[in-house]
């Protein structure tokens, strides 16, 4: 008869789900992070409080068009291209170094034309950019 203590053996300890619950976890914060994408083009949009705002100096309007024709402040641009569109608007911005722009563009209009003149602003270094909508109206109006 063998009356000597047995050796237990030690606890064997698996770290095989801690490890997978560690990586889902990850996973999970990894999927549903949101991240954000800051864009170059500074814009300042409009704020719908009803009130006009008071405004220093004249504005330079853009005006597109659905056709993709350019008015700056009522002149028609005869080629759209950056060149000629930043030549239009020294000329409009005269002495004023960075000029507030009203940017209004039909809601047909291509998408690149509005940031084509978006761009061209932000290259002269004009930092005031609004992009003018209208308030929708309700059916009770």
């Amino acid at each position: 008869m063998n009356l000597s203590p047995q050796r237990s053996e030690e606890p064997d300890v698996n770290l095989t789900p801690m490890i997978d619950v560690v990586f889902l976890l990850l996973l999970f914060f990894m999927v549903s992070t949101s991240f954000i994408r800051e864009s170059s083009l500074k814009v300042d949009l409009p704020e719908a409080t009803g009130e006009a705002m008071v405004e220093q100096t004249q504005p330079i309007d853009i005006v597109i068009q659905a056709d993709g024709q350019f008015l700056v402040n009522g002149e028609a641009l005869t080629v759209v291209s950056h060149d000629s569109l930043r030549t239009v608007l020294r000329h409009a911005a005269g002495d004023n170094q960075d000029p507030h722009i009203i940017i209004s563009a039909d809601a047909d209009a291509h998408y690149q034309h509005i940031v084509t003149a978006m761009d061209t602003a932000q290259q002269m270094g004009y930092s005031k950019l609004t992009l003018a909508t209208r308030q929708t109206r309700t059916e009770n109006e």
